[in-house]
């Protein structure tokens, strides 16, 4: 199941199936959730067709962020060989973790904002899961019984806020900084969630190309180390990291600029596409 929150004319945000060979959203509210956690956290996974629930068509409602207020989005930095190295930074020895505040999410077509303190705004291509049961010291092992599902993330950054001190977390969280979308697709529909492919291009321009194989944490060694620490809540969003090609490890460096469109496409996720604009 693609699991989508959407919007009709009313403006209310209602969690619904996404069904991309008919064109349709089915809405879920009618079954008693209230939003698209509420699905995750019951595990529900059974929408593959209309059957008795109100549909809509795609072209006729509002698509948001799949999850716009989830209750952490934790983003795992220097987690692809590659960006490590880009990076001019040591490979780690357990994984770096920081948070995106959840005021920075969007949508699939909202505006990535460029704010006024910064001169280096920067992309990130993220495969992102979403936790569906919650849990405290959950074993490696156990990984799947916990995930509910898998996301797109562009983890934007403004590169000199972020980098003027060791605390990354205010620097990948203006407004606008994390697009999330278009759907959380769930774990039955993905057999190897480490063996995507993942791009992001800047108006067709291909600026990262990897794949998920190349993950130094893997999405159990995340479920295991975090929540060794933290329990792990329902509609947690834990981004796995970027791979090489941001404009930080170019040379020249290439920052985002008014009037581009980024897309970020994981393979059996969709694409996440952004227009950019200044503030």
């Amino acid at each position: 199941m693609k699991l989508v929150s959407f919007s009709k004319a009313d403006g209310k945000v209602r969690p619904g199936s996404l069904i991309e060979k008919a064109n349709l959203v089915v809405d879920l509210s009618d079954l008693g959730f209230a939003d698209a956690v509420a699905v995750a956290e019951a595990g529900f996974t059974m929408v593959d067709q209309p059957g008795p629930f109100p549909t809509y068509k795609i072209g006729d409602v509002r698509l948001h962020a799949p999850l716009a207020n989830p209750p952490r989005v934790f983003a795992i930095g220097l987690n692809y060989h590659d960006h490590a190295i880009e990076s001019k930074m040591a490979l780690p020895k357990v994984p770096v973790v920081f948070f995106k505040m959840t005021t920075a999410i969007i949508g699939p077509g909202e505006n990535i904002v460029l704010p006024k303190n910064t001169t280096q705004p920067d992309y990130e291509a993220e495969f992102a899961f979403v936790i569906g049961k919650g849990g405290y010291r959950i074993p490696a092992s156990a990984w799947r019984d916990h995930v509910y599902g898998y996301t797109i993330v562009n983890d934007v950054s403004a590169r000199d806020v972020q980098l003027a001190t060791s605390q990354w977390s205010l620097g990948k969280s203006f407004p606008t900084f994390c697009p999330m979308g278009p759907a959380i697709v769930t774990t039955d529909e993905i057999t190897d969630p480490h063996a995507l492919s993942i791009s992001l291009s800047i108006g067709g321009e291909v600026m990262q190309n990897s794949n998920t194989g190349q993950l130094i944490f893997k999405v159990p060694d995340l479920v295991e180390y975090i929540s060794s620490i933290t329990p792990l809540l329902p509609g947690d969003v834990i981004s796995t990291g970027t791979p090489g090609g941001v404009g930080m490890g170019r040379s020249p460096q290439r920052w985002l600029k008014p009037g581009e469109s980024v897309t970020v496409a994981v393979q059996g996720l969709g694409a996440l596409t952004n227009p950019v604009v200044a503030e």
